[in-house]
């Protein structure tokens, strides 16, 4: 069960991906969220604070659930690959896709570092999964390949098994 602030996080998400930053206001976030704007202020004073807390938040648990799929010993290397891409972008995958790059890229001024740290972090994780001498070089180019196929693929499915390919073929399945 999500708790309340995770709740306005994943609400608010949709709602800037929808309308911009600009152009979203906390009434939205606190109506698409199902709350009252007062109990959206009780959480975030202020609509950057809200617009950077959900971003990290969004990022963090591409991240996480990224790493917990890498660490699961009960998959191949390919499967739990597959799994950590999805979790990372492929949940992206579909009508919100492009709007969440163009938020993320209109407003450095707001989110500072985070739009580098998170991918680094997740290029880190890819990169010890895969092991080797060409573990960072193998990671870049899966990144780079999960990067197209999210921007090309209509459906989150479509993502995974165009992803799932792409791995096949580094694993040399």
């Amino acid at each position: 069960m999500t708790d309340r602030r995770t709740q306005v996080l994943e609400s608010a998400l949709q709602v800037f991906a929808r309308y911009g930053y600009r152009k979203t206001s906390m009434d939205d976030v606190a109506k698409a969220a199902d709350i009252s704007r007062p109990g959206l202020y009780f959480h975030f004073s202020s609509k950057p604070e809200l617009f950077r807390a959900t971003v990290q938040h969004s990022l963090e648990d591409g991240v996480e659930a990224a790493r917990r799929s890498l660490a699961d010993s009960g998959q191949s290397l390919p499967e739990r690959l597959a799994e950590a891409f999805d979790q990372w972008c492929g949940r992206y995958v579909g009508p919100m896709s492009a709007e969440i790059d163009v938020l993320v890229d209109a407003n450095p001024d707001l989110l500072g570092d985070l739009p580098a740290e998170y991918p680094r972090r997740f290029r880190d994780i890819v990169a010890e999964a895969i092991g080797g001498d060409r573990a960072d070089a193998v990671a870049d180019t899966l990144i780079s390949t999960a990067a197209g196929i999210k921007h090309n693929a209509v459906t989150r499915d479509e993502f995974r098994t165009r992803m799932t390919i792409a791995i096949d073929l580094y694993c040399g399945r």
